[in-house]
């Protein structure tokens, strides 16, 4: 059985309305497209990214903060939004795989992702969470929050970002693979998992996002992943994205696309994470990645759509 391992951006949760319902809604129509890769024989198992939600949820804690309920801390923020989202996943899979008739369990894990107290993404934050602002409302957002980064986003406008240090271990994988090798559907790794650092015998929850994708990388080569697919809102790779001559990259190896990594040509702050996460994959394991829209998930399961990726 080929393991896939599946990971998910968080916008692909929350477009335009942020209502609890309306993201139930959106998930299960994920799980719709994600339940392909179970009737095709694969064992699934499934990450997601939590910028806009946990953006979302700061704001909340911001607007409530006193001195008798205090504001939550990012990491926490993290652990709840992976809780929240594990949750709509595990409920909808869950129905789905009745509706299909598919006798399969599924269950979400809060996961820890360890990362160096040392990391320098904690100089130069870089992952952008929470909502869209337009550049007219940067200097009212930045009265309130003094300490607030903002990054332009890909051209859909102005976000918060902050520290993205990458994953250096995943605390939970020996129960992780515990779990794949008892056939059982896992959603792990939330957000790239809850940011903690070693101290001693203690793991430090941090103030930062670990990008969903690098996550997805490590716990595909832990896992021993037959492939990786990064499913996206905008489709797979380009290169001059959004330019009159842009070109549509649907098959290139590791070392021709490190080539356009390294002259910087993909937005920071969405395809420039995903192609390097991909990149290291192919490179650890040797088996392929694809870079893909999560609409497209039936052609790319027989290889008609995305970018695949591989040595």
């Amino acid at each position: 059985m080929a393991k896939i391992v599946v990971a998910l951006g968080g916008n692909a949760i929350l477009a335009n309305d942020a209502s609890d319902t309306a993201q139930k809604k959106a998930v299960k129509a994920t799980v719709k497209a994600l339940i392909n890769f179970v009737e095709n024989g694969g064992q699934l198992i499934i990450t997601h990214g939590n910028g806009p939600q946990v953006g979302n949820l700061l704001l909340q804690q911001q607007a409530a903060d006193s001195d008798k309920n205090p504001a939550i801390a990012l990491d926490t923020c993290g652990a709840m939004t992976q809780g929240s989202i594990g949750y709509w996943f595990q409920n909808a899979m869950q129905e789905e795989l009745v509706l299909r008739k598919i006798d399969k369990s599924v269950v979400a894990m809060v996961t820890q992702t360890i990362v160096a107290a040392d990391d320098p993404a904690f100089h130069q934050p870089t992952k952008p969470i929470g909502p869209f602002y337009e550049e007219a409302a940067l200097k009212g957002l930045q009265e309130k929050p003094p300490d607030w980064q903002m990054m332009e986003d890909a051209g859909r406008g102005y976000r918060r970002v902050v520290p993205s240090p990458q994953p250096v271990e995943i605390k939970e994988y020996p129960a992780i693979k515990k779990v794949i090798e008892a056939g059982i559907i896992p959603i792990i790794s939330g957000g790239g998992g809850i940011p903690v650092v070693k101290s001693g015998d203690q793991l430090i929850g941090t103030e930062a996002v670990i990008d969903k994708d690098f996550s997805a990388a490590k716990i595909a080569e832990l896992v021993e992943a037959d492939q990786l697919i990064i499913l996206t809102s905008v489709g797979g790779v380009f290169y001059r994205f959004g330019k009159p001559d842009q070109e549509e990259i649907f098959d290139v190896t590791a070392k021709e696309i490190q080539k356009h990594i390294d002259a910087d040509e993909f937005a920071k702050g969405s395809m420039m994470p995903k192609v390097k996460a991909a990149v290291q994959f192919v490179k650890k394991t040797g088996n392929p990645a694809v870079i893909g829209a999560l609409d497209d998930v039936r052609q790319i399961i027989t290889g008609d759509k995305g970018t695949v990726i591989h040595q």
